[in-house]
């Protein structure tokens, strides 16, 4: 194997690396992005629930700690 041919193969490998570095990173920072919008989501069904029992003369059960 020619010396050419060993920076081309140990370039490659530090390509694939840092390509999954980054796979990894994105998908973590994804499910950061997911998780925020599902609690905006639940938070704002949460509000609607409350409004809609609010009309209807009942409320949640909230304890207080």
């Amino acid at each position: 194997m020619t010396l050419s041919q060993r920076r081309n193969l140990y370039a490659t490998l530090r390509m694939q690396s840092a390509m999954e570095e980054e796979l990894a990173l994105s998908n973590k920072q994804l499910l950061t992005v997911r998780q925020a919008a599902l609690h905006q989501l639940f938070a704002e069904e949460h509000q609607q629930y409350q409004q809609e029992l609010s009309r209807m003369g009942k409320a949640f059960y909230e304890e207080r700690l």
